[in-house]
């Protein structure tokens, strides 16, 4: 289990491989090098920032705090909304109003077909070396003439390759396009046997069971919460066993962790469930051993 004050974390430059100025708080991380390791931020993008139109091969939610995305053919998020990105699947263009810098929750894991996640480090770290033989720019890297490998490359896929020593495979779109959810069309639905506990389910994605919902504790309510995933209180307070929790702290449960809040205001919280990766790791274990023995 990890608790993160999110107001408490330093604010730092990233995303520099995509285009205009990004500023972002690392909560939360998975472990390295597995295929179920993930990032927790909160992103802020300033009114220059850019992506150009791209996709990935891991999966993202995104739950807009404040200010507007625009993902151009996509759809606009707006505050309260929850994005679900399809590992794989086209988004974008983003950009947004020159006088706004929106906040946004986003949790990158890796997703349903196994390819993994790259860290933080290590994204920064392939752009350091990458930057030796060309230049990020808009999104896109560029080579330099006369240097190995495709002229132009999405930023992130290049230093995937990069680090990797392989190239990207997408895999095949499960979804069309992006997921996004309003939450304020959706109803609170109590949750049996626990009293005082409300949830609005968004949506349940692909056979690994990636899950988006919000939960509201109402004063003076236990509950208990379980399951691998990730909890971001959007408001109210109380107390996690000897911690207390406010607004924009982040939680990160494992699959045999249980954890209950004690609610002194009534409480909201975005809840996303990771993905249940457990047949792909085992067969990842089955084929790093097989490799080891060659």
């Amino acid at each position: 289990m990890k608790i993160v004050h999110g107001d408490a974390v330093e604010p730092k430059r990233a995303l520099e491989h995509r285009g205009g100025t990004f500023y972002g708080r690392l909560l939360l991380e998975g472990e390295k090098g597995t295929l179920g390791n993930f990032q927790f931020t909160l992103g802020q993008s300033g009114g220059d920032f850019y992506s150009p139109r791209h996709r990935h091969n891991f999966e993202q939610f995104r739950f807009q705090i404040a200010g507007t995305l625009d993902f151009a053919r996509n759809g606009k998020m707006k505050p309260g909304m929850v994005g679900y990105f399809p590992e794989g699947v086209y988004y974008g263009p983003q950009s947004q109003q020159s006088d706004e810098q929106p906040l946004t929750a986003v949790l990158q894991f890796g997703g349903a077909s196994g390819g993994g996640y790259l860290a933080q480090a290590e994204v920064k770290s392939g752009m350091a070396e990458l930057q030796k033989y060309g230049e990020f720019k808009d999104g896109v890297f560029r080579r330099n003439d006369g240097a190995p490998g495709k002229k132009n490359l999405d930023g992130y896929q290049a230093i995937w390759e990069a680090a990797h020593g392989k190239p990207m495979k997408y895999p095949k779109g499960r979804y069309d396009n992006p997921v996004f959810m309003d939450s304020a069309s959706y109803d609170w639905v109590p949750v049996e046997g626990q009293r005082g506990v409300s949830e609005k389910l968004l949506g349940v994605f692909t056979e690994r069971r990636s899950t988006a919902e919000f939960v509201k504790l109402d004063k003076g309510a236990q509950y208990l919460a379980r399951g691998r995933g990730i909890y971001l209180v959007v408001n109210g307070a109380g107390t996690i066993g000897t911690e207390s929790y406010r607004p924009l702290t982040a939680i990160y449960l494992t699959n045999a962790e249980t954890l209950r809040f004690a609610v002194d205001e009534t409480t909201e919280m975005l809840h996303l469930g990771l993905p249940n990766l457990a047949s792909l790791e085992a067969g990842n274990r089955v084929h790093l051993t097989a490799e080891a023995a060659e």
